[in-house]
């Protein structure tokens, strides 16, 4: 098995269940589930939702991973069922449960949300208003500061 990876993030698809795996990315999200942590992991190709359950000896190091942190997985790839199926996703089919968990480079906090549900009072129109003022005016300058 290669040191980082057997797939790439945006490769799994149903026809892989069953399959041990192992990939490398950047933490894209992370939610907390009670007992479940969901973490999207992304790489250049696609991202894969990864799943560590509470009982699992790898579930206090991924409770502590910060978004763009950098880690390795390694586990099986599950088919997911019915209502848990994201069709927007090209591995929305399948969630891989995390075995092993190695990272390889720690993120610090974040200046600013890289992903995930942004803020609408910081964003909207943020880029409109600093492509057209060059970024000076008061418009910008307020939907932009922090509220």
């Amino acid at each position: 098995m290669h040191a980082y990876r057997t797939h790439t993030c945006g490769a799994l698809r149903a026809s892989d269940a069953g399959s041990t795996v192992r990939l490398s990315g950047w933490v894209h999200r992370k939610r907390d589930h009670g007992g479940l942590l969901f973490i999207d992991l992304r790489d250049h190709y696609g991202l894969t939702q990864c799943v560590v359950a509470q009982g699992s000896p790898v579930f206090e190091a991924a409770d502590r991973l910060r978004p763009e942190s950098v880690i390795t997985v390694t586990g099986e790839v599950v088919r997911r069922e019915g209502a848990t199926i994201n069709p927007r996703l090209p591995t929305g089919e399948v969630e891989l449960r995390v075995r092993e968990l190695n990272v390889q480079s720690e993120a610090g906090v974040l200046p600013i949300q890289v992903a995930g549900e942004a803020d609408p009072r910081r964003t909207s129109g943020c880029a409109t208003a600093s492509s057209t003022s060059g970024g000076r005016s008061s418009t910008a300058t307020s939907c932009c500061a922090p509220g």
